[in-house]
């Protein structure tokens, strides 16, 4: 019978429809039909017919009993190696329709649904692992010594890859907190200093930085971003209140400039960029939380290990609130590229 190997890759599981074929040419016909023939001695091969076209056994005869060795339908084109419990079966349409089985159940089949491979316009050689059960996450796992390694899969589109029970950490879009205490107002149309309010004893007080109405004051702090970050644009949020009831607008814009090791820190921010005005919620000392900004470039070419030097700054001629903006900070939105900073 001739050999044939199978590429999942190329999809080639139809080409099992020529091995059937060799498989029953490669039997002499005095060694097929009803029962094994007379002359068959130790060691023979033959082909039981009596199963009709759909139920071929492939036997062999050991000099005392016969051995099934496969069951061959030639109606549906399949082969069962019951021994070996390996079974593919194959159709007329050329996709990854062949499948394995475990101890006679297909898997890929709808009643045990482990393992299958489709290929399709939108999804080749698309890996599906589906479970019946419902509520039960299945399990992708390896055993080696005293140590069980498992990779827990979650529903497509819904979970959260986890290892060993926990969620993954996985490389994308992340945030900074940076927190007004973390600010200092610039020597030249600057903010006011850092003040803290207390609303009300023993609760929250607050640290912020106050923008006047009049005029676009701004504030500077800097960051080392961790080494995963991608080093490309980032965006931000803006934190801040205003003790009044006027319901006017706020806007603050962001830019910045990465200073590696050795260089000049005397040197130019990268062009501003704000978020939509926001506008305060009419009661005094409420918090409002702005969306989020168009994306930032920051100058200097950034790179892995550098300092990046920030400045924010009211721009009271994209605003309307009659009252100083107070700034409680902002957060930094980032993207990694990497699981870690190793």
């Amino acid at each position: 019978m001739a050999q044939h190997d199978y590429n999942i890759a190329n999809a080639s599981f139809p080409s099992v429809r020529s091995d059937i074929n060799d498989v029953l040419s490669a039997i002499n016909t005095s060694n097929s039909g009803t029962s094994r023939p007379s002359s068959a001695v130790a060691g023979t091969i033959w082909l039981d017919t009596s199963g009709g076209a759909t139920a071929h056994l492939l036997k062999f005869y050991d000099g005392g009993a016969d051995i099934t060795l496969a069951t061959i339908n030639t109606t549906a084109n399949t082969v069962d190696f019951s021994d070996s419990a390996i079974n593919i079966v194959t159709d007329t349409t050329p996709q990854l329709g062949g499948m394995l089985d475990v101890n006679g159940q297909a898997i890929g089949d709808g009643s045990l649904e482990l393992l299958k491979f489709v290929e399709t316009a939108s999804a080749v050689n698309e890996l599906t692992i589906t479970n019946n059960s419902t509520g039960n996450n299945p399990i992708l796992s390896a055993t080696g010594g005293d140590t069980n390694i498992g990779l827990n899969l979650v529903p497509k589109g819904t979970g959260v890859l986890q290892g060993n029970g926990s969620a993954l950490k996985i490389a994308g879009k992340e945030t900074i907190w940076v927190p007004a205490v973390a600010m200092y107002p610039t020597t030249t149309n600057g903010c006011a200093d850092l003040s803290q309010t207390e609303l009300t004893a023993g609760q929250p007080e607050l640290k912020s930085l106050d923008f006047d109405k009049d005029s676009d004051e701004s504030c500077q702090f800097s960051i080392a971003f961790p080494k995963s970050w991608n080093e490309g644009t980032i965006t931000f949020q803006a934190f801040f209140t205003a003790n009044t009831t006027n319901t006017g607008t706020a806007s603050f814009k962001l830019n910045g400039v990465a200073i590696a090791d050795n260089g000049a820190i005397d040197v130019g921010f990268g062009s501003a960029v704000g978020h939509t005005a926001k506008a305060h919620s009419g009661t005094a000392n409420d918090l409002n939380i702005t969306d989020e900004s168009s994306a930032i470039t920051i100058a200097g070419s950034p790179s892995a290990g550098e300092q990046v030097f920030f400045s924010i700054f009211r721009d009271v001629s994209a605003d309307s609130l009659t009252a100083d903006a107070k700034l409680l900070g902002i957060k930094i939105f980032f993207t990694t590229d990497a699981p870690n900073d190793a």
